[in-house]
């Protein structure tokens, strides 16, 4: 009894995590790209192929997550989730550790962790596994060391089931891929409110501290102050003072978490750094074209969906990128490549706000059939 229920809890697990990711394949390759990044693992070679390795990690949590449901091949489901387990758990103490990657994209934009929730959750569910594998070792078929005996109406039920279960998952992995996910568990669905989202934000702030890490010339002591502290303590800046700020090692914490949306990151600039975000909620309506990678967008393309969106008469209309003249028709704006991957999970992808609220967002080779 006890075993069953713990073998579904885990395989339920897997199964939500691989769901929440596979109905959203591009976002969680951007999070692929980030492990791959100079600054994480430093392999760039490797961010081009940052969607087929999320599809690989997403087939295989759900593949072996309904494997371990259904109770087939026990003995390849385990040792195989006790596997993934351990390489999840490597990138998640890492991230963690050296703190490279602050949300691991386990459950997607469903459920945020930090590292160290997600380091630990691996953990428990390595434990978890390792558990299984020792209270059903006894039911490991000898003939068939990769599975167990069962009866043929039972298996024939279970093969049924798991084909199903795979065929509706490849239509939800395509149409995330081809379109957009079917559910949106982002803060940028349509019906947000970004004008109302700002107003939150703006209310109930964020407050971050900077600590300075000071070491001492004559003593060799090293130690980490806040910002307040440093202001009010004479003896650390004043002339003479042993104490000297260590150039690179200050670190900006999290003292008070405000207000949480991702619509905290939405500020659009023109290239000269004129804040736009403003103008932009606040029309009745504005149409945005988002490019996060401009050099790989199609020009013909490009030209098709400036050409339909210059027919929305009285609306403000901007291509935002991050370089200044990937448009040529529409006025070009700027935005941080993370923050429109946030937005678009195509490239380019159009988005249209009246009055500050989302009413549509597509691909643009939808937008512009």
């Amino acid at each position: 009894m006890i075993k069953g229920l713990l073998r579904i809890i885990i395989a339920i697990i897997f199964i939500a995590s691989g769901f929440v990711k596979a109905v959203d394949l591009v976002g969680f390759s951007f999070k692929m790209e980030e492990y791959f990044s100079p600054s994480v693992f430093n392999m760039p070679f490797l961010e081009k192929f940052a969607l087929l390795f999320s599809i690989i990690v997403v087939v295989l949590e759900l593949f072996l997550g309904f494997l371990l449901l259904l109770k087939l091949k026990l003995k390849f489901t385990l040792s195989a989730l006790i596997a993934l387990c351990v390489f999840f758990g490597f990138l998640t103490f890492y991230s963690a550790y050296f703190n490279v990657v602050t949300d691991c994209g386990c459950f997607g934009d469903a459920i945020k962790f930090t590292p160290w929730e997600s380091f630990v959750k691996d953990v428990v569910l390595l434990v978890g596994l390792i558990i299984l594998f020792v209270l059903y070792r006894k039911e490991f078929s000898k003939k068939d060391p990769y599975g167990e005996n069962n009866k043929p109406e039972n298996n024939k039920f279970k093969s049924v089931a798991l084909g199903v279960f795979c065929g509706i998952m490849i239509v939800i992995m395509s149409m995330g891929i081809i379109n957009e996910p079917i559910i949106d568990f982002r803060d940028y669905k349509i019906g947000t409110d970004l004008k109302a989202e700002k107003a939150k934000i703006n209310k109930n702030p964020s407050e971050y501290k900077t600590f300075y890490t000071l070491k001492n010339s004559k003593t060799g002591e090293v130690l980490k102050v806040n910002q307040d502290d440093y202001v009010n303590k004479t003896e650390y800046w004043e002339e003479g003072s042993p104490w000297k700020i260590e150039e690179g090692k200050n670190e900006s914490v999290l003292v008070k978490e405000g207000y949480k949306s991702e619509i905290v990151k939405f500020k659009i600039e023109d290239p000269t750094g004129v804040d736009l975000t403003d103008e932009i909620i606040n029309a009745p309506k504005a149409v945005i074209v988002f490019a996060y990678h401009p050099k790989d967008v199609s020009p013909e393309l490009l030209k098709k969906v400036e050409t339909k969106v210059n027919t929305q008469k009285g609306a403000v209309i901007y291509g935002v990128s991050t370089e200044q003249s990937t448009f040529k028709t529409i006025k070009n704006a700027m935005m941080d490549g993370t923050a429109i991957k946030t937005i678009a999970r195509s490239n380019p992808f159009v988005l249209t706000l009246e009055k500050g609220k989302i009413v549509d967002k597509k691909p643009a080779k939808n937008y512009v059939n």
